[in-house]
């Protein structure tokens, strides 16, 4: 399992756009990809967003956004469970 995080800062003016793309568009293409487990959006007051999907192999790349409703570049990390 390979836990991918995505993370978008979103001007304040912009954040709820970013919010409803990534609910009807960016999520569910990555939903529809072979290999992908689940995913998760969350949101926070300072007006980042964050999607974690999860894969059974290689993560498939989130949509890009359009730039103008971003503070800053997107970035992403990818995560393997531990066994604890």
């Amino acid at each position: 399992m390979i836990v991918r995080m995505v993370e978008m800062a979103a001007h304040p003016g912009a954040h709820q756009e970013l919010v409803d793309w990534a609910c009807a568009v960016a999520v569910p293409e990555l939903e529809r990809q072979l290999g992908h487990v689940s995913s998760e959006v969350f949101t926070s007051a300072d007006n980042r967003l964050v999607v974690i999907s999860r894969w059974r192999s290689e993560p498939v790349a989130l949509a890009d956004p359009p730039n103008h409703w971003l503070r800053r570049e997107a970035h992403s990390w990818d995560f393997s469970p531990v066994d604890r």
